[in-house]
């Protein structure tokens, strides 16, 4: 739904509603975790899918953002350079071993998907004129560069634990 508003009538209206659904979904993820964990409905599975589905929401809307001009195409790329980077290192795991449990989720790497989530809906809002949305724009970077400097060093901690479960892999 999201990725027609935005790519299909590209109307004042579809846009606030595109924005909406991404505000809700950022919303909607964090509050799924949040209960999850104080109900203790955490599953194996859960943990596999949520950072999938974080995936697939920044994924899709940096692609819908480039594609109407909002976001530079530099952002896109260096999104998709760190999840180059944490899928290769992944993919060597996996050619290891196939028990291993789900990557441990970090603070910085919540925070990281936080402030994406946050500066998505405020980018595209801050794509329209006035001086609102110029604000809203400025808002947007600012929780897009700390988004963008989190989410590598999340990917850093991550390479650091996938580097951790290899060498424990090949000593046992």
């Amino acid at each position: 739904m999201f990725l027609w508003l935005v790519l299909g009538p590209r109307t004042a209206t579809a846009d606030i509603i595109a924005a909406a659904l991404l505000g809700l979904a950022g919303i909607s993820d964090w509050l799924d975790g949040k209960l999850a964990r104080m109900l203790n409905q955490t599953s194996r599975l859960g943990q596999l899918l949520d950072p999938l589905a974080d995936r697939l929401y920044i994924g899709a809307t940096i692609i819908a953002l480039g594609v109407r001009g909002i976001i530079p195409w530099w952002l896109f790329g260096v999104i998709l350079a760190r999840e180059m980077v944490v899928s290769l290192a992944l993919f060597g795991v996996l050619r290891r071993r196939t028990d291993y449990d789900a990557l441990q989720v970090s603070f910085v790497g919540k925070a990281a998907t936080l402030c994406l989530m946050y500066a998505f809906p405020l980018l595209f809002l801050g794509a329209h004129g006035g001086i609102t949305a110029e604000v809203v724009r400025i808002i947007g970077w600012a929780f897009a560069g700390w988004g963008v400097a989190l989410y590598w060093w999340a990917a850093l901690l991550y390479v650091s634990e996938i580097r951790d479960l290899v060498k424990g892999a090949a000593t046992s």
